[in-house]
């Protein structure tokens, strides 16, 4: 049996096969902590279950507009008019079974083969591997060591004849970084000018800490909806804790929109009703629970970072928002993939290779998870790592003894 060339080049998610890693050890009885994750522990809105619930209870499952319910296509709207200060018409909503899809079918509507996507490291590890799928070419630009924001001048280095989009996630996954207010201006300013699409991944835009500022891409753009090539890429899974329900959406001008619309129609023909519902529920319903995760992931990140700070070797840079820290573990191991197993096998301890988002050295750690599972585990990363810790630790009832340093 012969399999596609394009498809044996796609690599595998690293972030399922971890956790394919660590449910199999788990169910051996192994006492793993899960760093790796990027799922809020939080319940989901009861608004959203409410919702959900009722369309059930009607048994009216069915198809659905490709577009959206029309429910949560206006719950769409009033969210990105609250959010972006900014109104749109319904041909520029459309809902699609999660952000990740929303990227894809995004992709699939712009792009020819070869052509380019800038794409800033760190990045989300899905980003290039999309593009490649469309027979794309992804561009990547690494700002200077240390910097978890690239410059214009980076930018406008990757940039060619044949770039067609650059994509922007900010705040950032892997880094926690939120992009300044004045790159955003400067991005829009020449997207604009370029022809260049300009895709802003706002997945994390409301878990932003309080001493940073997210900037809303509308507040620069200043052409027509319909002659803007700005697209908004959003969704429930982040804020609102339903990573189960994969509800996405973009905002984008109407000629995208409906290409995409058909696109997403030859493919999934549209989500499944009962979760679109739950999302419309989740948005149009009481918003108190994406502050309270937003709170407990800030004080997360504070508590992180005091244990990452308590031992020599790691570089660290505060996130601002998101799930997640990237710190710098190439004092210890220069090959992440290796480190990441290697903590896995010593400390039973999952982490995400930065190589994975295009930084090498650096571990991705999540801090959505229990204030236990932070400090337990990067006390186990402590012990596997730095010479000045302890001999011996204790992983779950058994003591173990480092004798490899």
């Amino acid at each position: 049996m012969s399999l596609s060339q394009l498809a044996r080049e796609i690599k595998e998610s690293p972030t399922l096969a971890l956790n394919e890693a660590a449910r199999q050890l788990s169910e051996r009885g192994e006492p793993v902590i899960h760093l790796g994750a990027g799922e809020p522990k939080s319940k989901v809105p009861m608004d959203a279950i409410l919702t959900c619930a009722a369309k059930l209870k009607t048994g009216e499952v069915r198809y659905t507009p490709t577009e959206g319910i029309p429910t949560l296509v206006k719950s769409i709207i009033r969210y990105t008019e609250d959010h972006y200060n900014k109104v749109v018409d319904p041909g520029n909503v459309l809902a699609t079974a999660g952000a990740k899809q929303a990227i894809y079918n995004l992709m699939m509507t712009l792009l020819n083969p070869q052509d380019e996507v800038i794409i800033v490291a760190p990045y989300w590890v899905s980003y290039p591997e999309i593009v490649k799928m469309l027979y794309g070419t992804p561009v990547i630009v690494t700002p200077e060591s240390g910097r978890f924001e690239p410059t214009m001048e980076d930018i406008i280095q990757g940039v060619s004849s044949y770039t067609k989009a650059i994509i922007i996630n900010s705040p950032n996954n892997p880094s926690g970084a939120i992009y300044s207010e004045d790159l955003i201006g400067e991005l829009v300013e020449f997207c604009e000018n370029k022809g260049i699409y300009l895709i802003m991944d706002d997945i994390y835009h409301q878990l932003v800490f309080d001493d940073s500022k997210w900037t809303p891409v509308y507040k620069y753009v200043k052409k027509d909806m319909e002659d803007s090539k700005v697209i908004v890429v959003n969704g429930v899974s982040k804020s609102y804790a339903m990573t189960g329900f994969r509800i996405g959406w973009t905002i984008a001008n109407k000629k995208v929109t409906q290409t995409m619309t058909n696109v997403a129609a030859q493919n999934t023909s549209c989500p499944s009703v009962v979760l679109q519902s739950a999302a419309a529920g989740a948005l149009a319903g009481l918003q108190n629970g994406v502050e309270n995760l937003r709170l407990t992931l800030q004080n997360n990140a504070n508590i992180m970072m005091n244990e990452l700070n308590s031992f020599n070797g790691i570089k660290t840079v505060a996130p601002n928002g998101t799930f997640y820290c990237l710190p710098d573990f190439s004092a210890y191991e220069k090959d992440s993939c290796k480190l990441s197993k290697f903590l896995v096998d010593k400390a039973r301890v999952v982490t995400v290779p930065g190589k994975e988002f295009g930084l090498e050295g650096y571990l991705r750690l999540s801090y959505c998870g229990t204030v236990k599972s932070i400090t337990d585990g990067v006390k186990r990363i402590k012990w596997a790592l730095d010479p000045e810790s302890p001999n011996e630790i204790y992983i779950g009832d058994r003591k173990f003894r480092r004798d490899w340093l």
